[in-house]
């Protein structure tokens, strides 16, 4: 017997070009979608803008999850997250004369 082996050891997740986290904004927005539509359907509203509100959410999702896909790639949209937490400055509120002077020595005591 031959067996095949598994290449893709190590990869990330990968469906239909969607990649890592969009694959899990993809599946959520969709869930979302569907749960919102269904409330939608219950309060009463007509069943055509249920529709209609379905199709182009969902549209828009499909759009938007491989627009960003294709604009910032595997890892791109988590470092555009984590570069929003990074601090524009740092700054240093102590008074400029405490950062010239010496620490003063403590004296040793001879016992």
């Amino acid at each position: 017997m031959e067996y095949s082996i598994n290449k893709g050891i190590g990869k990330s997740v990968e469906f239909k070009s969607l990649k890592a986290q969009y694959l899990f904004i993809f599946a959520g927005g969709l869930l979302a979608v569907f749960m919102v539509f269904v409330i939608i359907y219950m309060i009463g509203v007509d069943q055509w803008v249920c529709i209609g509100f379905g199709v182009i959410a969902a549209s828009a999702l499909v759009w938007l999850t491989f627009n960003l896909n294709a604009k910032y790639g595997e890892h791109g949209l988590m470092k555009l997250l984590a570069k929003r937490q990074h601090p524009r400055f740092l700054i240093n509120r102590k008074n400029s004369r405490r950062l010239f002077q010496y620490p003063k020595k403590k004296e040793v005591q001879n016992a």
